[in-house]
C-alpha cells in the first residue's frame, strides 16, 4: 500500500464538533491523548499503556478505517467528537479534550501529520524514526517551535530502568573509561505485502531496528559519531527487493571510540554491550518490549520489569509538558540518527566511508 492509498481509504462519516481553544496543559493533571493510526503498535502496546498511566489518557484516535474506529470507541469509551479521519484531522485544533497528538503512522507519514498537529497547537510525540530525511526532522522541529508546543520522540527504552542502570555505570565510571560498544538490533521478518518493506513509506530494518542500536551508543557514550562504515545484505532479494534487510555498520566517534552495529529484518537478535577499561556491561535483550535483563563483568544481574515500558515512556512526557519542562527525547534526538542513517546508507551505496555532519 503506497502512501496516497493509505490516506484516501474510506473516510468516517462522522465529523467532529468544535469547541473553543484553550491552552493545552493548562491546570490539567492528565493529559489527552489522541492516537494517529491505530496498526499494532497502537493496538497492542500504546492503548493498552494508556490504560495505566498516571499523568495522561486515551482521549482520541484519529483512523481511515471506520471500521476500526467503531471498534476503538467501543473499547475505550471515546465520544464521537473525539474521533476524526486524515480528512478533517485539522479541526482537531478546536478540541480542548486533546492536547497531545501522538503520531503513530508509517515513517513516510510522520513529518505531514507531525507538522498538522504542531500547527493544530497540540504537543507532539512522534514514534521512531523521526522522519526519513534530516530535512524532514528539522521541519517537523521547527513547525513545533513556531506553535510553541513541545516535541518528544518515541524512544521508549532511554526511559527503561535498565537501560538508566547503564547509563548510570558510565556517568559514575564504575568500570572505567568506554573502550569498545556493541549494539544489535532485528528480527525475522515473514510477513510480506506490508508497508515496511515499501521504500515510499520508508520500510527497510534500517529506519524500523537500526535506530535502536544508534541511539544507544549515542546515548551511553555522550559523544556524536563521526564517520560510518556499512554493509548491506540480502538472504531474501526477492522479499526485500526495495529496502535493506540487513545492515552491518561501524560507527566512529572522537577520540578512537568505535561502535559495533548490525540490525537486520533476518534474524533475531538484541543485545548492547560496553566494554569500559576495567570490566563491561550490557543488557540483553536490550529493546525488546519485555524481559530486559543487566549483566556485568563482576557477577552483578539486574532486572527492573515495569508493567508497561511505554506507559512510563508516556508518563514522563506528559509530566514535563504539564510542569513545563525539557523533554527527556527532544526531536533533536532523532535528528542527529536520522542524520547517521541517511549516511550508513550513502555509504553501503558507495562501499566507503562517509564522514557525519
Amino acid at each position: 500500500m503506497h502512501r496516497r492509498q493509505f490516506i484516501q481509504k474510506t473516510s468516517l462519516a462522522t465529523a467532529a464538533m468544535s469547541f473553543p481553544n484553550i491552552s493545552i496543559g493548562k491546570a490539567k493533571d492528565k493529559l489527552g491523548v489522541a492516537l494517529v493510526g491505530l496498526g499494532g503498535y497502537s493496538t497492542g502496546q500504546l492503548a493498552p499503556a494508556l490504560e495505566m498511566t498516571a499523568h495522561c489518557y486515551l482521549a482520541g484516535i484519529v483512523t481511515g478505517t471506520p471500521s476500526k474506529a467503531v471498534t476503538w470507541q467501543e473499547k475505550y469509551k471515546i465520544p464521537d467528537k473525539n474521533i476524526y479521519n486524515y480528512e478533517n484531522f485539522e479541526s482537531i485544533a478546536d478540541n480542548a479534550a486533546i492536547d497531545v497528538v501522538y503520531v503513530v503512522l508509517p515513517n513516510s507519514m510522520h513529518t505531514e501529520f507531525a507538522i498538522k498537529a504542531a500547527k493544530a497547537g497540540k504537543h507532539v510525540w512522534c514514534e521512531k524514526p523521526m522522519a526519513k530525511t534530516v530535512k524532514e526532522c528539522q521541519a517537523i522541529i521547527d513547525a513545533c517551535n513556531k506553535n510553541n508546543v513541545k516535541l518528544s520522540i518515541g524512544y521508549r527504552m532511554q526511559h527503561e530502568p535498565n537501560t538508566q542502570q547503564l547509563r548510570a555505570f558510565v556517568k559514575n565510571q564504575k568500570y572505567g573509561d568506554i573502550r569498545m560498544m556493541e549494539a544489535v538490533a532485528g528480527f525475522n521478518m515473514r510477513s510480506t505485502g506490508i508497508w515496511r518493506l515499501d521504500k515510499e513509506m520508508g520500510g527497510g530494518a534500517m529506519y524500523d531496528m537500526g535506530v535502536y542500536p544508534i541511539n544507544a551508543v549515542r546515548y551511553l557514550s555522550g559523544l556524536e559519531p563521526i564517520s560510518v562504515m556499512a554493509y548491506e545484505s540480502k538472504r531474501r532479494p526477492e522479499m526485500f527487493s526495495e529496502v535493506d534487510e540487513t545492515m552491518n555498520y561501524i560507527l566512529e566517534f572522537p577520540e578512537g571510540l568505535m561502535a559495533n552495529c548490525a540490525t537486520s529484518f533476518g534474524m533475531n537478535m538484541g543485545r548492547l554491550t560496553v566494554t569500559c577499561g576495567r570490566g563491561n556491561f550490557r543488557l540483553e535483550p536490550f529493546q525488546s518490549y519485555r524481559g530486559i535483563k543487566g549483566y556485568t563483568s563482576d557477577g552483578i544481574q539486574f532486572s527492573d520489569q515495569v508493567k508497561s515500558q511505554q506507559a512510563v515512556q508516556m508518563d514522563d512526557d506528559a509530566l514535563a509538558i504539564i510542569n513545563n519542562q525539557q523533554v527527556m527525547v527532544p526531536g533533536e534526538e532523532g535528528l542527529k540518527d536520522i542524520k547517521v542513517v541517511e549516511a550508513a546508507f550513502q555509504s553501503a551505496k558507495e562501499g566507503r566511508r562517509i564522514k557525519i555532519g
